[in-house]
């Protein structure tokens, strides 16, 4: 089985349209994954740069800010993100058997 995380090509069992389902939700799972562990990264980052802002006394901006932090993480796993995502879909994959 071999398994990308592009969005536009997805090699998926024809065969099996059940195997095909979970292919699918182990690649959401672990772009998800990678997500929830660049969300905490991106943050650090983007509080570094953003120094002391006007708008950190703005009600609410630490939670547009934390919003707009998850989202640019969901991108950059949705795009292959750092390599996590790949790495746990190499674990999922059935053990090859030859002969």
């Amino acid at each position: 089985m071999n398994i990308t995380l592009a969005s536009t090509s997805r090699s998926l069992p024809a065969t099996n349209p059940l195997a095909a389902k979970a292919v699918l939700k182990n690649q959401k799972a672990a772009r998800d994954f990678e997500a929830m562990l660049l969300t905490p990264v991106l943050d650090s980052l983007q509080k570094t740069f953003a120094g002391d802002a006007e708008d950190t006394k703005t009600p609410g901006a630490s939670d547009y800010r934390a919003m707009a932090t998850q989202a640019l993480a969901q991108s950059i796993a949705a795009r292959g993100g750092i390599g996590i995502a790949k790495l746990i879909l190499r674990h999922l994959q059935p053990p090859k058997v030859s002969g």
